[in-house]
């Protein structure tokens, strides 16, 4: 059965052009872009882009979906956040298997496919991470990159649980160097943190604000620092994971300046959140304890600005949802447990529009960070992340103009509060495509679990 369906009228924003067109999909791909109204093409479906954008779907590569943290589980599933994900305009998402210590890459790769498989909305792959580096996991990389897994996290955080000491990371690097693969780096110095929580929590400093004050900037410079020499030592390439403070920020474009294979992903939540939130009294600021922590206000600016320089090449969510109630309140009278993460892929097309909107990025800038860089980093363009002849049909109908409040209340999170509550965002996803499938239809949900497929990926397009 062949399907076609036309998208007339809109704006067609790309990483690189923006074009009035109209666009041609058939059997799941796109098939031509065309002056408008100069095709007389038939089709099964036409759907009216009439002042609207035509963009491609967002690619998310940075989600935890049912991650296992803290003693409970992050609260959206496969199917639950993929949902969610279409809602906010994104058709991929990359999550994390996780390797448990004492366990085989390949036991952790299998456990997440087996939470995935027939739930998801839109299509997904996996990034590994390793939390065991020894001589059988070395060699599980290089099998997991020929079959498509080809980025690794490593942890310079959480001792006793996600944590590598530096003589693992480097031997990860050298392995990654050889199978190319991409080493994603969560920088900060977790042994130092350790001590800082241990310390306030003795003086009784237990409230979320502490999470933050603990977790200090310059540890996460030092950290991203290290990774960086780390790298360059090993000949590889490094991912650092969302970054959130400036001084991260500016080791990250001393490398990049030095020619270096070095490239940086932050947040909307180090984008439009801060230190302010997490000092909410009666325990709310708890709903914004996520790790890197939340920074005072002015780190935005110069993260902002990290994007405008493409010293920072991604926005991805980091989305780990906890609920408030059972989950968030595990840390009540300690900080230090207190799930860490937020829920935010619903929101992040969204907010980086208001990015757009506020004049901080260009709209071509806003779908580079948000679909075609993640796409090339990942190994997943021109599949993913653009709208081209050939290209998935992964496709967003957005309304510049439309004006929305975001609220728990109407998020589609499997998770009681927004990180956002009350925001009045310009801009909002309309109708979404995946391969050609509607999956929300003028705001309506018309999608399925299942039809989101596995996508095994290449590796990162921006090396040699």
């Amino acid at each position: 059965m062949s399907s076609r369906t036309v998208i007339s009228g809109g704006l067609v924003i790309t990483a690189s052009d923006e074009i009035h067109a109209d666009v041609l999909i058939e059997d799941g791909r796109i098939a031509a872009l065309a002056v408008p109204g100069t095709q007389n093409w038939t089709a099964d479906r036409t759907i009216d882009a009439t002042g609207k954008y035509v963009i491609p779907g967002g690619v998310d590569a940075h989600t935890h979906m049912e991650l296992p943290f803290g003693g409970t589980f992050a609260s959206d599933t496969f199917e639950t956040g993929t949902r969610a994900a279409a809602w906010g305009g994104t058709t991929t998402i990359v999550d994390f298997a996780v390797q448990s210590v004492g366990h085989s890459l390949r036991e952790g790769l299998d456990a997440w496919h087996a939470k995935a498989e027939g739930n998801c909305a839109i299509d997904y792959g996996f990034h590994m991470i390793v939390s065991d580096v020894n001589q059988e996991t070395l060699k599980e990389m290089d099998l997991l990159v020929e079959e498509g897994v080809t980025s690794f996290k490593q942890f310079m955080a959480y001792p006793g649980v996600f944590y590598s000491d530096d003589g693992q990371i480097l031997r990860a690097m050298q392995r990654s160097a050889e199978n190319g693969g991409l080493i994603m780096m969560h920088a900060e110095n977790g042994i130092a943190i350790d001590v800082l929580v241990e310390q306030a929590l003795a003086r009784g400093e237990t409230d979320p604000r502490y999470h933050g004050e603990v977790r200090k900037a310059l540890l996460e410079a030092e950290a991203t620092h290290r990774a960086i020499k780390l790298a360059q030592v090993a000949g590889a390439p490094l991912y650092v994971v969302h970054v959130s403070a400036m001084e991260a920020v500016a080791e990250l474009a001393r490398a990049r300046d030095e020619g270096l294979n070095v490239f940086g992903e932050t947040c909307p939540q180090y984008l439009f959140l801060s230190t302010d939130n997490l000092a909410e009294p009666d325990f709310e600021g708890s709903k914004y304890v996520c790790s890197t922590p939340l920074r005072p206000k002015e780190h935005q600016a110069k993260l902002w600005q990290g994007l405008r320089t493409n010293d920072l090449q991604v926005v991805s969510t980091d989305h780990c949802p906890f609920c408030f109630v059972g989950q968030k309140e595990l840390g009540r009278g300690d900080f230090s447990k207190i799930p860490n993460g937020l829920p935010g892929v619903e929101n992040r097309m969204d907010l980086l529009h208001q990015g757009v909107v506020d004049g901080h990025i260009s709209r071509r800038r806003w779908i580079e960070i948000a679909c075609a860089t993640p796409a090339r980093m990942f190994g997943m363009y021109p599949k993913k992340g653009t709208i081209a002849p050939g290209a998935d049909a992964d496709v967003v109908i957005y309304d510049p103009h439309a004006v929305q409040i975001v609220s728990a209340e109407t998020h589609h999170m499997n998770v009681d509060y927004s990180a956002y509550e009350g925001k009045r965002l310009t801009g909002r996803v309309e109708t979404v495509l995946s391969r050609g499938e509607l999956v929300i239809t003028e705001r309506e949900y018309t999608g399925h679990a299942g039809h989101g497929a596995y996508t095994p990926r290449s590796t990162c397009q921006y090396l040699n």
